[in-house]
């Protein structure tokens, strides 16, 4: 199962708050640090937004990216600045586990110089200058709220200064009209596999789907050091599938882990 860092996020005293931009407020979904500080907040406002779906780069004065979930609705966002006895990536991974304790599935993330220049994401994507600082020393995620929620997005970019400040944002985005089917990349599943233990598909409880059966081997190819069991109704089905997409036999095993759906955990 997911830990949940709850030593680093609670509610505390008024006393705690003080600090914070006048008439700002946490997001309910994502609990806060502890002593952490609002310093920029964004009441909800309809807009058209574009959240990137690969590392950034500008090219001929352009931003480009691999994909991106493009849509209008009601943006609401947060940055907190962290308290000095806590790191940005501390935070990040806090409100990653917070949101996936809800079930919420993650489309893509990435870390320090995968994602690309930090400049691009504060101030292009974010409009939000604090949040530029190394490119060393940031993290972003787009995660996608479990039903009936799921034309609500989260996003998260943490990041620490050169001054060594730290600071978390988080975004909330909730679409005007339906999302439909979003799909996350390769790469996200295998650094979610490697940072958690463990892949849960709880909608795929048949025959192996060929759009995720690609979609997973391509992932499991992209570190090809590793060993993972896999669980589920259909297991032994997908395991040969995953052999036929060219992820070596001797990588796969058969699973005891219960539950529906198809569970994919990595074995130490």
């Amino acid at each position: 199962m997911r830990s949940f860092s709850l030593l680093v996020l609670c509610s505390f005293s008024p006393l705690l708050f003080a600090a914070d931009v006048p008439g700002s407020q946490d997001l309910p979904i994502v609990p806060r640090m502890v002593d952490a500080q609002i310093v920029d907040y964004r009441p909800a406002a309809e807009l058209e937004r574009i959240y990137p779906l690969g590392s950034i780069r500008k090219i001929s004065g352009q931003l480009r990216f691999d994909g991106q979930v493009s849509a209008r609705g009601n943006v609401t966002s947060v940055t907190y600045e962290l308290p000095s006895e806590h790191s940005s990536i501390e935070a990040f991974t806090a409100a990653r586990e917070a949101l996936q304790q809800q079930d919420a599935g993650l489309l893509f993330w990435c870390q320090a110089r995968d994602c690309g220049e930090s400049s691009l994401w504060a101030n292009q994507v974010f409009g939000n200058a604090k949040l530029y600082g190394a490119d060393d020393q940031q993290a972003y995620l787009l995660l996608r709220l479990a039903a009936p929620r799921d034309n609500t997005l989260v996003a998260l970019y943490s990041i620490t200064r050169g001054n060594r400040k730290a600071y978390l944002h988080v975004e909330q985005f909730e679409a005007s009209t339906p999302l439909g089917e979003l799909l996350p990349t390769s790469a996200t599943l295998l650094r979610e596999l490697k940072s958690t233990g463990e892949l849960d598909f709880a909608t795929l409880n048949s025959a192996p789907d060929e759009t995720w059966l690609r979609l997973i081997s391509r992932g499991l190819n992209l570190d090809t050091t590793l060993r993972v069991s896999i669980s589920g109704a259909n297991a032994e089905a997908w395991r040969q599938a995953l052999i036929g997409q060219g992820v070596r036999a001797a990588r796969l095993e058969t699973g005891s882990a219960e539950g529906s759906g198809l569970h994919i955990e990595l074995l130490r």
